[in-house]
């Protein structure tokens, strides 16, 4: 089925903002994939967007980026508590890769035993 430049556009559009994916404007408008995926892009091109990143089974926008929750905490720290905070981060990241976890102050450190299947 042929569609105008505008209908195109339209169906591009779509998919770009995630309201279809491209496999369902394929099965709604009777093209393939690669073409909803040609039209995302066309849409994209004409409009001066930025390329969509796939992250897991969706794509994201970098200009849709939310800021993580949690930050406003950090928000008012200074430079060396920021500092404390990310040596305690990259401790307990260490810790858990080698399977241990330690509750409260670190007093208490308990070994997790891991699933190597």
């Amino acid at each position: 089925m042929k569609y105008t430049k505008e209908q195109r556009l339209d169906i591009g559009r779509q998919v770009y903002d995630g309201e279809l994916t491209k496999y369902q404007a394929a099965e709604e408008y009777g093209i393939s994939n690669q073409t909803a995926r040609d039209y995302m892009r066309m849409y994209r091109d004409a409009n001066n967007l930025p390329p969509k990143h796939r992250t897991g089974n969706t794509l994201t926008s970098p200009l849709l980026k939310k800021e993580p929750a949690g930050l406003d905490e950090f928000k008012d720290m200074t430079k060396e508590e920021l500092i404390r905070e990310l040596v305690k981060a990259r401790i307990a990241e260490a810790r858990l890769k080698k399977g241990y976890e330690v509750k409260g102050d670190g007093t208490v450190i308990r070994y997790v035993k891991k699933n190597t299947k």
